[in-house]
């Protein structure tokens, strides 16, 4: 197991710069760590860092090297991991990404529920709007919203989440509720910068698309603050219907446009292509698949 401690070591200390970040990282002592990339570099006969009062850096040699150890390295771990897990559950960490509202709506629940089928797993839930690298960031599995076309990645179909426009009751008493998309340009709405087109609204009837222009006096990168905004009566936001709580059930809002369909975009589970899937990221997933579809979450 040398070579492995020293090969960790080695991973460790590069990706964060510095001996005492690797040792903290590991579990182990700084000292020990320092020792094990020297013995791996005597063994390659080459060296793989530059040491500097102030940082860690990497030669050509070690570049080589980081390159493809940590790939090895997690083979490894996924292997031993899934030989495990035949005989005794699941073990070990799943590191997760999502959009932060999916995420704090669905997700982190989801995520409890599989939680407690198994209790030798520990999870590592990063939430963010923007570009994530599972490679960079060591992201076993990430909920997207959207098609994904890189082709680093693999993606499984969970389902459709569709948009929903919605109004308070205060809002509608003061202005003629849109009897059609068009109608929207008369009104105050709530823009959501995540969108991909947040300032054109796109809806359907019978098939056919209908597109609408807006603009409003609030604009927030965020659906649950259109939500609330729209709650208070400052206008019409058009919101994942996953995305609202209980504001349809208590009249908070209420729906406009019923006569039309709001767009639907995929919700994928998305993980890196071109390495065997973990057997219990495979759980995860099939775990989702079926959680959504029971809960009618989307």
């Amino acid at each position: 197991m040398d070579t492995l401690d020293q090969l960790r070591a080695f991973v460790a200390t590069a990706k964060t710069g510095s001996f005492t970040a690797a040792a903290d990282q590991l579990g182990v002592s700084n000292r020990l760590t320092s020792k094990y990339v020297a013995e791996l570099e005597h063994r390659l006969g080459v060296r793989l860092l530059q040491r500097t009062t102030r940082r860690v850096g990497l030669t050509p040699a070690g570049e080589d090297l980081l390159a493809r150890a940590p790939f090895l390295l997690d083979e490894l771990d996924d292997l031993l991991g899934d030989i495990s897990e035949g005989s005794r559950g699941f073990t070990g960490v799943i590191r997760v990404s999502a959009p932060v509202t999916f995420g704090e709506i669905y997700v982190g629940r989801m995520l409890a529920r599989f939680a407690a089928r198994n209790p030798g797993l520990t999870f590592d839930i990063r939430l963010s709007d923007g570009f994530v690298d599972l490679a960079g960031d060591g992201i076993d599995l990430a909920f997207r919203i959207g098609r994904s076309d890189m082709l680093s990645l693999k993606a499984r179909k969970l389902g459709e989440i569709r948009s929903i426009a919605v109004a308070s009751p205060e809002y509608l008493a003061e202005h003629v509720a849109p009897a059609d998309p068009s109608d929207l340009a008369k009104h105050d709405c709530i823009l959501d910068t995540n969108r991909r087109t947040p300032r054109r609204w796109t809806f359907y009837r019978q098939g056919e698309e209908i597109g609408a222009e807006v603009k409003g006096r609030f604009q927030v990168n965020s659906a649950r603050a259109a939500i609330e905004l729209a709650a208070d009566g400052l206008g019409i936001c058009y919101t994942p219907r996953f995305a609202l709580n209980d504001e349809l059930e208590t009249g908070a809002l209420v729906p406009v446009l019923q006569d039309f369909q709001g767009l639907a975009v995929e919700i994928n589970a998305v993980y890196l292509e071109g390495r065997a899937l973990p057997r219990k990221i495979r759980a995860l997933i099939d775990f989702a698949v079926e959680d959504i579809r029971r809960s009618g979450t989307l």
